[in-house]
Protein backbone atom coordinates (compact mmCIF):
# COMPACT_ATOMS: atom_id res chain seq x y z
CA UNK A 1 0.00 0.00 0.00
CA UNK A 2 1.39 3.42 -0.97
CA UNK A 3 1.45 6.43 1.38
CA UNK A 4 -1.36 8.00 -0.65
CA UNK A 5 -3.53 4.89 -0.38
CA UNK A 6 -2.82 4.71 3.37
CA UNK A 7 -4.00 8.31 3.78
CA UNK A 8 -7.23 7.50 1.95
CA UNK A 9 -7.95 4.53 4.18
CA UNK A 10 -6.96 6.41 7.34
CA UNK A 11 -9.36 9.34 6.99
CA UNK A 12 -10.74 10.09 10.45
CA UNK A 13 -14.28 10.96 11.48
CA UNK A 14 -13.01 14.43 12.45
CA UNK A 15 -11.77 14.97 8.88
CA UNK A 16 -15.11 13.94 7.43
CA UNK A 17 -17.06 16.19 9.79
CA UNK A 18 -14.73 19.09 8.97
CA UNK A 19 -15.26 18.45 5.25
CA UNK A 20 -19.04 18.54 5.73
CA UNK A 21 -18.88 21.81 7.68
CA UNK A 22 -16.63 23.54 5.14
CA UNK A 23 -18.68 22.19 2.23
CA UNK A 24 -21.91 23.51 3.71
CA UNK A 25 -20.33 26.90 4.40
CA UNK A 26 -19.08 27.23 0.83
CA UNK A 27 -22.41 26.01 -0.52
CA UNK A 28 -24.22 28.70 1.46
CA UNK A 29 -21.89 31.40 0.12
CA UNK A 30 -22.28 30.15 -3.46
CA UNK A 31 -26.06 30.07 -3.15
CA UNK A 32 -25.96 33.67 -1.92
CA UNK A 33 -23.46 35.03 -4.44
CA UNK A 34 -24.10 32.84 -7.50
CA UNK A 35 -27.72 31.74 -6.82
CA UNK A 36 -26.55 28.18 -7.52
CA UNK A 37 -29.18 25.60 -8.43
CA UNK A 38 -28.73 21.91 -9.19
CA UNK A 39 -30.90 19.58 -11.29
CA UNK A 40 -30.66 15.86 -12.02
CA UNK A 41 -29.44 14.61 -8.65
CA UNK A 42 -31.64 11.55 -9.15
CA UNK A 43 -29.09 10.37 -11.74
CA UNK A 44 -26.30 10.01 -9.16
CA UNK A 45 -25.48 6.47 -7.98
CA UNK A 46 -26.66 6.09 -4.39
CA UNK A 47 -23.59 4.21 -3.26
CA UNK A 48 -20.16 3.10 -4.39
CA UNK A 49 -17.50 4.97 -6.34
CA UNK A 50 -18.16 6.82 -9.58
CA UNK A 51 -16.58 9.52 -11.71
CA UNK A 52 -18.05 13.03 -11.91
CA UNK A 53 -17.08 14.48 -15.31
CA UNK A 54 -17.87 18.22 -15.52
CA UNK A 55 -17.23 20.83 -18.17
CA UNK A 56 -14.49 23.28 -17.19
CA UNK A 57 -14.87 27.02 -17.75
CA UNK A 58 -13.80 28.51 -14.40
CA UNK A 59 -11.90 27.90 -11.18
CA UNK A 60 -15.19 27.73 -9.31
CA UNK A 61 -16.21 24.63 -11.28
CA UNK A 62 -14.39 22.48 -8.72
CA UNK A 63 -16.40 23.52 -5.64
CA UNK A 64 -19.64 23.50 -7.65
CA UNK A 65 -18.87 19.93 -8.74
CA UNK A 66 -18.56 18.96 -5.07
CA UNK A 67 -22.06 20.26 -4.37
CA UNK A 68 -23.79 17.63 -6.51
CA UNK A 69 -23.66 15.15 -3.63
CA UNK A 70 -23.41 15.29 0.16
CA UNK A 71 -20.76 12.56 0.00
CA UNK A 72 -17.16 13.71 0.04
CA UNK A 73 -15.69 13.93 -3.46
CA UNK A 74 -12.03 13.89 -4.42
CA UNK A 75 -10.25 15.93 -7.10
CA UNK A 76 -6.73 16.43 -8.43
CA UNK A 77 -4.66 19.59 -8.08
CA UNK A 78 -1.17 20.62 -9.18
CA UNK A 79 1.34 19.80 -6.45
CA UNK A 80 2.64 23.39 -6.27
CA UNK A 81 -0.59 24.35 -4.47
CA UNK A 82 0.48 22.12 -1.58
CA UNK A 83 3.81 23.92 -1.08
CA UNK A 84 2.10 26.40 1.23
CA UNK A 85 1.05 24.31 4.19
CA UNK A 86 -2.14 26.23 5.02
CA UNK A 87 -3.41 26.15 1.44
CA UNK A 88 -2.44 22.51 1.04
CA UNK A 89 -4.16 21.54 4.27
CA UNK A 90 -7.33 23.37 3.18
CA UNK A 91 -7.36 21.70 -0.26
CA UNK A 92 -6.82 18.29 1.33
CA UNK A 93 -9.69 18.98 3.70
CA UNK A 94 -11.89 19.72 0.68
CA UNK A 95 -10.94 16.38 -0.90
CA UNK A 96 -8.07 17.49 -3.10
CA UNK A 97 -4.89 15.50 -3.67
CA UNK A 98 -1.68 16.63 -5.41
CA UNK A 99 -0.29 15.37 -8.68
CA UNK A 100 2.97 16.42 -10.30
CA UNK A 101 2.60 18.23 -13.59
CA UNK A 102 5.14 17.42 -16.25
CA UNK A 103 5.50 13.82 -15.14
CA UNK A 104 3.88 10.76 -16.62
CA UNK A 105 0.09 10.75 -16.43
CA UNK A 106 0.39 7.29 -14.89
CA UNK A 107 0.98 8.77 -11.42
CA UNK A 108 -2.22 10.78 -11.53
CA UNK A 109 -4.22 7.88 -12.97
CA UNK A 110 -2.96 5.50 -10.27
CA UNK A 111 -4.10 7.94 -7.60
CA UNK A 112 -7.50 8.26 -9.29
CA UNK A 113 -7.87 4.48 -9.23
CA UNK A 114 -6.88 4.49 -5.53
CA UNK A 115 -9.67 6.99 -4.79
CA UNK A 116 -12.21 4.72 -6.46
CA UNK A 117 -10.82 1.71 -4.58
CA UNK A 118 -11.51 3.67 -1.38
CA UNK A 119 -15.17 3.89 -2.47
CA UNK A 120 -15.33 7.66 -3.01
CA UNK A 121 -16.66 9.74 -5.92
CA UNK A 122 -13.93 11.33 -8.04
CA UNK A 123 -14.04 14.57 -10.05
CA UNK A 124 -12.18 14.41 -13.38
CA UNK A 125 -12.42 17.27 -15.87
CA UNK A 126 -12.37 15.53 -19.27
CA UNK A 127 -11.47 18.76 -21.10
CA UNK A 128 -8.33 18.97 -18.98
CA UNK A 129 -7.59 22.61 -18.25
CA UNK A 130 -10.11 25.46 -18.24
CA UNK A 131 -11.56 26.23 -21.65
CA UNK A 132 -13.83 28.91 -23.11
CA UNK A 133 -17.00 29.00 -25.17
CA UNK A 134 -20.27 27.11 -25.49
CA UNK A 135 -18.88 24.11 -27.38
CA UNK A 136 -16.96 21.30 -25.73
CA UNK A 137 -13.28 21.03 -26.57
CA UNK A 138 -11.83 17.60 -27.47
CA UNK A 139 -11.90 15.35 -24.43
CA UNK A 140 -9.01 13.47 -22.89
CA UNK A 141 -9.50 9.74 -22.39
CA UNK A 142 -8.46 9.74 -18.72
CA UNK A 143 -11.99 9.37 -17.28
CA UNK A 144 -12.75 6.46 -19.64
CA UNK A 145 -9.44 4.78 -18.79
CA UNK A 146 -9.99 5.02 -15.02
CA UNK A 147 -13.64 3.95 -15.32
CA UNK A 148 -12.65 0.86 -17.31
CA UNK A 149 -9.95 0.01 -14.77
CA UNK A 150 -12.55 -0.33 -12.03
CA UNK A 151 -15.88 -0.71 -13.86
CA UNK A 152 -17.46 2.44 -12.41
CA UNK A 153 -20.01 4.76 -14.05
CA UNK A 154 -19.17 8.20 -15.43
CA UNK A 155 -21.64 10.99 -14.62
CA UNK A 156 -21.63 13.93 -17.11
CA UNK A 157 -22.11 17.29 -15.40
CA UNK A 158 -22.85 20.55 -17.18
CA UNK A 159 -22.11 23.81 -15.37
CA UNK A 160 -23.57 27.05 -16.70
CA UNK A 161 -22.75 30.63 -15.75
CA UNK A 162 -19.29 30.13 -14.27
CA UNK A 163 -17.42 31.68 -17.19
CA UNK A 164 -19.22 34.93 -16.49
CA UNK A 165 -18.43 34.60 -12.79
CA UNK A 166 -14.68 34.03 -13.21
CA UNK A 167 -13.36 33.44 -16.70
CA UNK A 168 -9.91 32.00 -17.39
CA UNK A 169 -7.18 34.50 -16.50
CA UNK A 170 -9.47 36.65 -14.35
CA UNK A 171 -8.88 37.28 -10.64
CA UNK A 172 -12.27 38.87 -10.07
CA UNK A 173 -15.34 36.92 -8.98
CA UNK A 174 -18.54 38.48 -10.31
CA UNK A 175 -22.09 37.71 -9.17
CA UNK A 176 -24.03 35.73 -11.77
CA UNK A 177 -26.51 32.89 -11.60
CA UNK A 178 -24.96 29.43 -11.98
CA UNK A 179 -26.64 26.11 -12.61
CA UNK A 180 -25.35 22.56 -12.38
CA UNK A 181 -27.09 19.98 -14.59
CA UNK A 182 -26.40 16.30 -13.86
CA UNK A 183 -26.92 13.83 -16.68
CA UNK A 184 -27.63 10.12 -16.69
CA UNK A 185 -24.54 8.05 -15.87
CA UNK A 186 -22.65 6.14 -18.53
CA UNK A 187 -22.38 2.52 -17.42
CA UNK A 188 -18.83 1.21 -17.87
CA UNK A 189 -17.93 -2.46 -17.57
CA UNK A 190 -14.73 -3.59 -15.89
CA UNK A 191 -11.97 -3.72 -18.49
CA UNK A 192 -10.12 -6.58 -16.79
CA UNK A 193 -6.72 -6.67 -15.15
CA UNK A 194 -4.71 -6.36 -18.34
CA UNK A 195 -4.43 -3.55 -20.87
CA UNK A 196 -7.47 -1.34 -21.31
CA UNK A 197 -9.18 -1.76 -24.69
CA UNK A 198 -8.35 1.46 -26.56
CA UNK A 199 -11.31 1.10 -28.92
CA UNK A 200 -13.69 0.83 -25.97
CA UNK A 201 -11.98 3.78 -24.31
CA UNK A 202 -12.50 5.87 -27.45
CA UNK A 203 -16.17 4.82 -27.65
CA UNK A 204 -16.82 5.81 -24.02
CA UNK A 205 -15.08 9.17 -24.52
CA UNK A 206 -17.21 9.89 -27.60
CA UNK A 207 -20.40 9.03 -25.70
CA UNK A 208 -19.29 11.24 -22.80
CA UNK A 209 -18.68 14.12 -25.20
CA UNK A 210 -22.17 13.77 -26.66
CA UNK A 211 -23.91 13.64 -23.28
CA UNK A 212 -21.75 16.34 -21.75
CA UNK A 213 -22.66 18.81 -24.50
CA UNK A 214 -26.36 18.13 -23.81
CA UNK A 215 -26.12 18.85 -20.06
CA UNK A 216 -23.82 21.83 -20.72
CA UNK A 217 -26.41 23.37 -23.04
CA UNK A 218 -29.11 22.72 -20.44
CA UNK A 219 -27.04 24.28 -17.63
CA UNK A 220 -26.25 27.38 -19.69
CA UNK A 221 -29.94 27.83 -20.54
CA UNK A 222 -30.97 27.58 -16.91
CA UNK A 223 -28.20 29.98 -15.87
CA UNK A 224 -29.26 32.53 -18.46
CA UNK A 225 -26.02 32.28 -20.47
Amino acid sequence: MTKFEARLVGQSMVTRVAYSLVRNLLLGLCKLWFRVTVSGREHLPRSGPYIIAPVHRSNIDTPLSAFVTRRRVRFMGKDSLWKQKQIGAFLSLLGGFPVTRGTADLEALKRCVAVLDAGEPLVMFPEGTRQSGHTLHPLFEGPAYVALKRGVPIVPVGIGGTERVMRKGSKMIWPHKCHVSIGEPIAVEHGGTGRVDRNRMTEITAELSRRLQIVFDDARRRAGD
